[in-house]
């Protein structure tokens, strides 16, 4: 499946032999972190503004910035996909991170985790969507074999509405283990169907047992 609309038709990987290591759509450039990204990469995630719906997430320790860099490289180097640094292409390549998005493998999961998370300077642009869409089509073209998964807090409309408008369905409603806000409800998208082992692997990662 290929996520539809203008951002979909405006993705354009780079050439062989690294197709989705730099990507650019129709406002942004999604590229492979470089070591210049981490100190930004941290400031953006020790933003409160970034975490209204999820306040313990909050950076703390700006070793962080590295980390997430490191990580990416890790993740594309293993599997050819992994989280971007995101600039709008008006600045240039040269310019600002305003987010972090993409999909990464976790673990020994099935899936790709699909992640987007914005600068509040740029929210309310349709930035998710389109990092979004460029996102599951990458995913859809390095490992069409796994499942798309994006989870988020019942109570994050905008994420929610983002999912949905690239076509990730909800397949799982439960409570949010570890969230310091027992209310928390915890929200499971998928671009498919789950068959019956994903549906147990969601079940095993996400319902309330598994915290035993």
């Amino acid at each position: 499946m290929r996520p539809s609309g203008d951002a979909a038709a405006s993705v354009t990987p780079a050439a062989e032999p690294a197709p989705w290591e730099h990507v650019r759509t129709a406002r942004l450039l999604l590229d492979v972190p470089v070591e210049g990204d981490g100190e930004e990469l941290f400031r953006l995630h020790a933003d409160p503004a970034v975490w209204t719906h999820f306040p313990s997430g909050v950076h703390t320790d700006p070793a962080s910035g590295p980390a997430m860099v490191a990580a990416s490289l890790e993740q594309f180097a293993e599997h050819g996909l992994g989280y971007w640094s995101v600039r709008e292409a008006a600045s240039g390549p040269a310019g600002p991170v305003v987010g972090r998005a993409g999909c990464m493998a976790p673990g020994d999961a099935p899936w790709w985790n699909l992640y987007y998370r914005l600068s509040p300077a740029v929210q309310g642009r349709g930035y998710a969507r389109e990092v979004g869409a460029a996102a599951l089509e990458a995913a859809h073209a390095v490992g069409p074999a796994r499942p798309v998964m994006a989870f988020l807090l019942e109570h994050n409309r905008a994420s929610r509405r983002t999912a949905e408008a690239i076509g990730l369905r909800l397949v799982w409603r439960g409570p949010d283990l570890g969230n310091p806000d027992p209310e928390a409800v915890r929200l499971v998208f998928l671009d498919r169907a789950p068959y019956d082992d994903l549906l147990g692997r969601i079940e095993e990662r996400f319902r309330p047992s598994a915290a035993g």
